[in-house]
């Protein structure tokens, strides 16, 4: 399982011109999985997302976590996070998890975030999407168990 944690002032969801998700601080989330992935996986990832301490504390220092700064979380599906573009120039998905197990494991996830009393938003998974946001910092980082 692969996340990419963007600390965000604010990000959207829209498809077909219709907004799905909005946050207006905290993170915009982009995981994807892979074969061997389960919901201990999907445990442990959320735990870390919920309790990763990338936002400012009154001395400017990263020390707080998006529950210490009561953020939201705007989920996004994303199977490319798992590309493979060793050989050639076209990138192979085959490291990618099956959507039907991948979808499962995607709800799963954000029920987790869910019960840590974090607001989450969501995209449509095997949607077609656009996602805007504001990087706060910028801070990105990247996760996988």
């Amino acid at each position: 399982m692969r996340a990419v944690i963007q600390r965000a002032k604010d990000g959207k969801c829209v498809i077909n011109g219709k907004i799905t998700g909005k946050v207006n601080f905290g993170y915009v989330v982009l995981v994807g999985f892979t074969e061997g992935d389960n919901l201990d996986t999907v445990k442990k990832m959320a735990k870390k997302i919920a309790n990763l301490r990338i936002f400012n504390d009154e001395n400017g220092k990263m020390n707080k976590s998006i529950l210490d700064v009561k953020g939201e979380i705007l989920s996004i599906s994303q199977f490319t996070l798992y590309a493979n573009t060793n050989s050639g120039n076209r990138p192979s998905f085959t490291e990618s998890l099956n959507p039907v197990d991948a979808e499962k494991l995607y709800n799963l996830f954000n029920l987790e975030l869910k019960n840590y009393g974090i607001n989450v938003e969501e995209g449509i998974f095997q949607s077609e999407m656009e996602i805007s946001l504001t990087n706060l910092g910028p801070v990105t980082i990247t996760l996988e168990f």
